[in-house]
């Protein structure tokens, strides 16, 4: 992609695959490509990577060849994200305005005629109507009222000879007009307008659910100006590093740190904790979640609209830009189905009278009913408001999905690939025994060890520093270091040479005894992490590293294999004894022992040779390549992270294992909903092209069967957000 600049734009009335298609066909050609289009629906955005020679004012009016109307972005308060009356209802009031009109129509025109039998007794194709010119107006109106909003698009699409649903329904009420069936002109436009009216609720319900997450945020925060006083601001006028006081029971309104007090705090928002934390001073919490009975003093560490909520809300409102395989079938299908419908409502219309000499009104009232079928209304809707709320349910329960891709593929896993450290374990190593060799003491072994770890971040590292401090161990600087890749470290310390590594570097060194080596056994057969400790000489020592097994990783990994889940494997850089002893307590069969990084990704490479959809969970941040190479990555403990939170494809936001059975299954559950959609609304289709033919269809009780299924498709997929 050429250098450019990333415009983004409000469009007013975007929330269907319609405007979309729209949009594309006029901005592609002028960007180049529509691989430089984003569309956001849940927040009728539209993100445009332009050319350096392309304008604002350019996008702006190609927007407006295309039908709707865009302006600049800007971040609105939410009482004008509301939007006018206008905005907010304008298609139900232009149904109410055509519905209200119906029943005026019908009314005036059972009056006139003299009851309703003698109004609609000769209700039919071709028959000769003499409706009333007063009932007449009143149907004219109504039909102009129910199509207000979709006369122009319908336009726009056929100077471009391009069909769409708006034109197709502006034909077949047309052609309704046109052998005088005024009543089903008019209801046909009634109820194609109460369709689109359900689709912009449907839309419009899917963007309230993620907007109120951030409504959970409170919109106060107790500002300690002075240390004791409290001032009552909006959060956005907090700044980072101010300190702010959170009642009992009150909702914590930004992201921080504890400086003062103990409570205990309910994450379940953020995190789908479903039990209260306990918070002290240096612990983090979260804005939107609920403090206990405790009065805490946090000082701020996120802006208001970089909290780990506030991100959360966002990410998922752009997930549902990255559309679904799902729905890139429905899309295929539609730019098919659509034009051929269309053409054999042209066939139907024409050749039986052309051929047989049947009654011409007969079948193009035939072929009218074929081209409101042809309307793919219900299909369309049938699977973004199933994701949209797939992934509004899964933020509330503490999973964040980047896009209905990826909660696709949740529901098709065949296989998982789990990282051992800080994934299936605890991620807190601990020292739990330190033996000497060859005369060396178990705290000089230690010190020396620490020295050379201090700079390390590495878990089992930290863990050695630690148990030194624990020790109040003098640990002396260590100079000439030197990182051994996937090995170990070396080390000048107090005036030798000193290295550290595994048991395999030991072996690789060529430094190995045989008491050395059965220490070394001994500790792996435990699950024991070794570290080994030498100089030039001989091995002076062995550290013993325990991380404990999280209680609930059996639990989760049973959860999986009934569903189906059976290959799952352990990916790991500990020594193959060690590894087995832990998998061994899990019940896993499979594990794949001391991998550097490049290896785990060989071994996910290898998984995706074998299965369909494979799985990394790591931490989303050093298990990043093999998280990459996988079909999704799942991040561990992401509420703290915002690298996890960005890079992982999904990220649990808390360290719960079973969230990912919990995912799996909701996965499943998606899909399911999904297929049941698109099923009902081919089902309809089918069986009214089946009536049509046989003569048993009529106008409006097409468009009524298609806007029943519009109904059926979104409360069904609405059923998502209301899981537990």
């Amino acid at each position: 992609m050429s250098t450019g600049t990333s415009l983004d734009f409000r469009v007013q009335g975007m929330d269907c695959a319609e405007e979309v298609g729209a949009l594309k066909r006029e901005l592609a050609p002028l960007v180049g490509g529509e691989e430089r289009l984003a569309f956001d629906l849940l927040h009728a955005k539209l993100t445009v990577q332009t050319p350096p020679s392309l304008s604002s004012g350019a996008i702006i009016d190609a927007v407006r060849r295309a039908g709707l109307r865009a302006e600049p972005w800007k971040e609105l308060t939410p009482a004008a994200a509301r939007g006018d009356v206008w905005e907010r209802h304008g298609r139900a009031l232009v149904a109410l305005a055509s519905g209200c009109l119906l029943v005026a129509a019908v009314a005036t025109h059972v009056v006139l005629a003299g009851g309703f039998e003698a109004a609609f007794a000769a209700e039919g194709p071709g028959a000769a109507h003499t409706v009333p010119d007063a009932a007449r107006v009143l149907y004219a109106l109504g039909t102009l009222a129910g199509f207000w909003l979709v006369l122009p698009r319908a336009w726009l699409a056929a100077r471009r000879l391009r069909p769409d649903m708006n034109l197709l329904m502006a034909a077949a009420v047309a052609g309704a007009i046109a052998i005088g069936e005024w009543f089903e002109a008019n209801t046909v436009a009634f109820l194609f307008a109460v369709s689109l009216a359900l689709e912009a609720w449907s839309v419009g319900r899917a963007r309230r659910a993620i907007g109120a997450l951030l409504d959970l945020a409170p919109r106060q925060a107790h500002w300690l100006r002075d240390g004791v006083r409290t001032v009552d601001v909006p959060p956005e006028e907090v700044p980072v590093g101010a300190r702010i006081q959170v009642r009992p029971g009150e909702r914590i309104p930004l992201d921080g740190t504890v400086t003062a007090g103990e409570s205990a705090v309910d994450e379940a928002l953020v995190t789908g904790e479903s039990l209260p934390v306990d918070k002290d001073v240096g612990a983090t919490v979260f804005a939107g979640t609920i403090n206990g009975d405790g009065t805490l003093t946090v000082e701020v560490t996120k802006e208001a609209g970089q909290t780990t909520l506030a991100r959360i809300a966002r990410l998922v409102g752009e997930a549902h830009g990255r559309r679904a395989p799902s729905e890139q079938w429905v899309d295929r299908f539609a730019r098919v189905y659509t034009p051929a419908v269309m053409a054999l409502a042209l066939a139907v219309a024409l050749a039986p009278p052309l051929l047989l000499g049947a009654p011409f009104a007969d079948w193009l009232y035939r072929g009218l009913v074929l081209l409101v079928i042809a309307c793919p209304c219900a299909l369309v809707i049938s699977t973004p408001v199933s994701i949209v709320a797939g992934l509004t349910a899964a933020a509330r329960h503490g999973v964040l999905i980047k896009g209905g891709v990826h909660l696709e593929a949740a529901g098709r896993l065949e296989a998982l690939a789990m990282d051992k450290t800080g994934t299936l374990t605890q991620g807190r190593p601990r020292v739990v025994r330190v033996v000497g060799i060859g005369g060396h003491s178990e705290d000089e072994v230690l010190a020396r060890a620490a020295a050379m770890e201090v700079h390390s971040d590495h878990p089992l590292a930290r863990a050695i520093v630690a148990e030194a401090k624990d020790r109040s161990l003098v640990v002396e600087p260590a100079e000439s270091f030197q990182i051994l890749k996937g090995k170990g470290a070396q080390a000048r310390v107090g005036g030798r040479d000193y290295w550290l590594g595994s048991h395999r570097y030991l072996e690789e060194r060529g430094q190995e005894t045989d008491e050395v080596h059965a220490r070394a056994e001994e500790m792996s057969a435990e699950g024991r992490s070794v570290v080994v400790i030498g100089n030039d000489r001989h091995a002076c020592g062995l550290v013993a590293i325990a991380d404990e097994i999280r209680p609930e990783a059996r639990e989760a990994l049973d959860g999986l294999a009934r569903l189906g889940i059976e290959h799952v494997e352990m990916l790991t850089g500990d020594n193959e004894e060690t590894a087995q002893a832990i998998a061994r307590r899990l019940g896993l069969s499979t594990v794949r022992a001391e991998l550097l990084p490049e290896d785990k990704v060989v071994a996910v490479e290898d998984l995706a040779r074998r299965y369909s959809v494979v799985a990394m969970v790591g931490d989303g941040v050093n298990d990043a390549p093999a998280m990459a190479r996988a079909s999704f990555g799942i991040a561990m403990g992401a509420a703290g992270s915002d690298v996890a939170i960005e890079t992982a494809d999904i990220a649990l936001l808390s360290d719960d294992l079973r969230r990912l059975p919990w995912l799996v299954a909701h996965g499943r559950r998606t899909l399911r909903i999904i297929r049941q959609n698109i099923t009902v609304a081919l089902a309809v289709k089918a069986l009214f092209v089946a009536l049509t033919f046989a003569g048993f269809a009529s106008l409006w009780a097409a468009i009524a069967a298609d806007m029943g299924a519009s109904l059926v498709v979104i409360f069904n997929a609405l059923r998502l957000a209301r899981i537990s």
